[in-house]
């Protein structure tokens, strides 16, 4: 059993992220894990750029209320204590609400072979983020 080294808040790059975003990384797993997890915390009204993950992607809501879309034009609000699954390869985008800062662990797996775990798209229109949302689908 061993601590795991804490490594300074990073603020999240403009390239994958819409408004002000900043990470602690919680663990990043040393083979043979492959899990990796984040608290991110968002600024209102801020979001991450589409994206998927090879091998899908848990959200657990610590605080706030999270928007996570899908391209099918879905939007659910998640509260703190819930937690959302993104299946492998689904385009999704995570945030918090316009009036709320929202922070949330994020958690996903590298894919062992090397190969990118993240596959980042172009960002969130201001209409995906504002479509109707619903509670526990």
């Amino acid at each position: 059993m061993e601590f795991i080294k804490s490594q300074p808040t990073g603020k999240a790059p403009a390239d994958w992220f819409t408004g002000d975003v900043w990470w602690d990384v919680i663990v990043v797993g040393q083979e043979p894990s492959r899990m990796q997890a984040n608290l991110v915390r968002f600024s209102p009204g801020a979001r991450t750029h589409w994206h998927s993950h090879a091998m899908g992607q848990t959200l657990h809501v610590v605080s706030g209320i999270a928007l996570v879309g899908t391209r099918d034009g879905t939007v659910l609000e998640a509260h703190p204590g819930e937690t959302v699954g993104c299946p492998p390869g689904e385009d999704h985008w995570h945030g918090a609400t316009p009036g709320r800062f929202m922070e949330h662990i994020a958690m996903w797996e590298g894919t062992g072979d090397g190969s990118p775990e993240t596959r980042w798209a172009e960002p969130v229109t201001d209409s995906q983020y504002t479509a109707s949302r619903s509670r526990n689908r």
